[in-house]
């Protein structure tokens, strides 16, 4: 096992249920499932496929004989007739039905289509759990005020829930896209080597309505709701590019998550979850490295750059098809489900773990506060009778100096101080320490997230209740 190559998306990333879609077996029981609804769909429609043939298939359908496969790949060098012979040999009776009037397409494209919806379905059930655990998270912290970053410099406070209800809204977004792609989902169908349907054509002799019909069955069969209308002799790789396309959205929102985690954690004041046995550092003892954030942020980059490869792949297409899109495909697509579903495990490990010191938020906003108090203190002096205008070029002298002992001398904010002691603003030190409540300036940053949480996330959590309840395993 040491001694060939194995993705890292399988052996440490990727959960089980995600690889499993992905995987062979699941490839090749969907093969055998097309050919069924295949079968079964011409029978329905008066070809000469019968009850028992059909039955056989059905009995055989999870028994796949795979070193007959292979051995006979080895052969033919074509993937769909390997499996089809060795369908063949399971049920000698329905041989000669087997993928009739189809092509490779029929079975490879559909697989493709039922894999990638059964994966938006996995994502989206991780992606609603994260966003409970954020839910959870943003409602017990609306009220705690912190210092507000724009340009990742002081800026009005705001809450530790506020801030997390803006991660919570990005992912909320990225579940409208997904809820939209699930929804456009559509199978191939049966369209033949152009697109065209020629073949089924001839196989009932020209009836337009059976051929519509074959359509309709397998998609019904198959779990879905249509067959694309027209085609060429694939689905169009744009589908593959719009799928990806949706995944990298919810990998930006991760990244966004993470960069302000492990910012958050140089700060002191939030840390991802750190094990009782975790070593942070090989030379650094003490250290507490956001290494989950960080691998977020890794994967999702990842994930971000792999879409361009749909993207070309299905500019490239010439005509009705060309095979330059396959061996893209089984790396692309694949490996941005499993990294996608990886980040989401790490994502709501990491909400569910997180630590918050709320004496170090508070000493931090503290330290700025009294700059951010100085239009309520300006106010105040003008109330007790002084000039605005002169206030403010004093204000903002004191301020220029108060930051300059912060800065150059390490002192600690001893704007208060200077005010007080200009007997212009007529303000007592007391006076203006009344002022210095954190929850006097955080605006409506609690009640914003009261009113996100109830008329928005709420509902859809709650619409989505028999999903909620996962917990994330992380392999290392």
């Amino acid at each position: 096992m040491n001694d060939k190559y194995t993705t890292p998306l399988g052996e440490r990333y990727a959960s089980k249920e995600m690889q499993y879609i992905f995987s062979p077996d699941k490839k090749f029981k969907t093969w055998r499932k097309l050919w069924i609804a295949l079968a079964e769909s011409e029978m329905e429609l008066g070809l000469n496929v019968t009850q028992e043939q059909v039955d056989e298939l059905k009995a055989n359908a999870d028994d796949i004989n795979y070193d007959v496969a292979k051995k006979r790949e080895k052969e033919v060098r074509h993937d769909v007739m390997s499996h089809v012979y060795a369908y063949g040999q399971q049920c000698p009776n329905a041989k000669g039905i087997i993928h009739l009037g189809a092509t490779s397409c029929y079975v490879g494209d559909n697989t493709d289509i039922i894999i990638m919806t059964e994966g938006l379905k996995l994502i989206r059930k991780k992606l609603l759990n994260v966003m409970n655990e954020l839910a959870k998270f943003a409602d017990r912290y609306k009220d705690l005020p912190t210092l507000g970053f724009t340009h990742f410099q002081p800026a009005q406070p705001t809450t530790v829930g506020k801030r997390a209800s803006l991660w919570l809204m990005e992912l909320k977004l990225d579940l409208d896209d997904i809820d939209y792609m699930i929804s456009q989902m559509v199978l191939l169908g049966s369209k033949g080597t152009t697109g065209t349907q020629a073949s089924f054509l001839e196989l009932f002799e020209g009836d337009h309505e059976k051929v519509k019909e074959l359509d309709k069955k397998i998609a019904e069969k198959m779990g879905f709701d249509a067959c694309i209308p027209v085609s060429g002799q694939t689905y169009s790789r744009k589908i593959d590019t719009r799928v990806l396309n949706v995944l990298s959205g919810i990998a930006a929102s991760a990244h966004k998550f993470s960069n302000d985690i492990r910012l958050l954690q140089h700060l002191k004041e939030i840390e991802e979850p750190f094990e009782k046995s975790q070593i942070g550092s090989s030379a650094m003892a003490y250290k507490r490295n956001p290494m989950r954030s960080e691998r977020i942020a890794s994967l999702a980059n990842y994930v971000m750059t792999v879409n361009i490869n749909p993207a070309i792949t299905s500019s490239t297409q010439w005509f009705e098809r060309t095979l330059d899109d396959s061996a893209n495909k089984r790396i692309s697509v694949p490996e941005a489900f499993l990294a996608t579903d990886g980040i989401l495990d790490l994502y709501m490990n990491v909400v569910d773990g997180l630590v918050v010191y709320d004496k170090v938020i508070t000493k931090r906003l503290m330290s700025e506060l009294p700059f951010m108090a100085t239009e309520n203190i300006m106010m105040d002096a003008v109330k007790a009778g002084g000039d605005r205008q002169e206030l403010h070029e004093k204000i903002r002298k004191l301020s220029m100096e108060a930051g300059a002992n912060v800065k150059r001398e390490g002192l600690d904010n001893n704007l208060l101080e200077l005010i007080a002691n200009d007997e212009s603003f007529g303000l007592s030190l007391e006076d203006l320490q009344k002022t210095m409540d954190p929850s006097k300036y955080v605006g409506r940053a609690p009640e914003q997230v009261e009113e996100f949480l109830r008329d928005v996330i709420n509902p859809i959590l709650e619409e989505n209740k028999d999903e909620l309840g996962l917990s994330a395993e992380i392999n290392v």
